[in-house]
């Protein structure tokens, strides 16, 4: 019996992106963009500080693991963050991502976005979900330009985001 994960695609091309399995050779400046307490600061599963180590334990453990299915984000051949689904029993996978700081606006997110979301549909995935802080309109206009539909807030519960208002959000596919 084939999985979710056996239907995505290891490597997504956009027109300016190439979202492909995270490998140690980004770990460096994956070290360097996600050594930041900005990003930290809106993600529930950073460490931080961040060091190569963590990439290393990543890349080598985490994003290709049981429950995961990460893609770097790259852009002519530079890692500029990194996009998966986390794949939990009896949940509809969720849509999570970060980018690193000096690649915030410039639409790289919602473009690896549009991405996953189309490889999730294509894999048969029925809907996804995602979640941002309240406080992070820039992440919540990413999901909304993907698709995705706010479905409430609530309080997270784990993560070094517990205790903190987070906006669900909610993508149907429809068949």
């Amino acid at each position: 019996m084939d999985s979710i994960k056996d239907r995505l695609p290891a490597t997504l091309t956009t027109d300016r992106l190439v979202l492909t399995t995270p490998t140690l050779a980004h770990v460096p400046e994956m070290a360097v963009l996600a050594n930041n307490k900005a990003i930290y600061a809106v993600l529930s599963r950073l460490p931080h500080p961040y060091a190569e180590s963590d990439g290393v334990f990543f890349v080598e453990t985490i994003a290709r693991g049981e429950t995961e299915f990460a893609w770097s984000i790259l852009r002519e051949g530079t890692y500029l963050g990194t996009i998966g689904l986390h794949l939990l029993p009896s949940q509809l996978p969720e849509l999570g991502y970060w980018l690193g700081e000096p690649h915030w606006g410039n639409g790289y997110a919602t473009e690896a976005a549009l991405a996953v979301v189309a490889a999730a549909r294509g894999a048969g995935i029925a809907a996804l979900r995602s979640r941002a802080l309240l406080s992070n309109a820039g992440s919540r206009n990413v999901l909304a330009k993907a698709g995705f539909v706010e479905t409430g807030e609530t309080v997270d519960e784990a993560g070094t985001l517990a205790g903190r208002q987070v906006m669900q959000m909610r993508l149907e596919f429809g068949r």
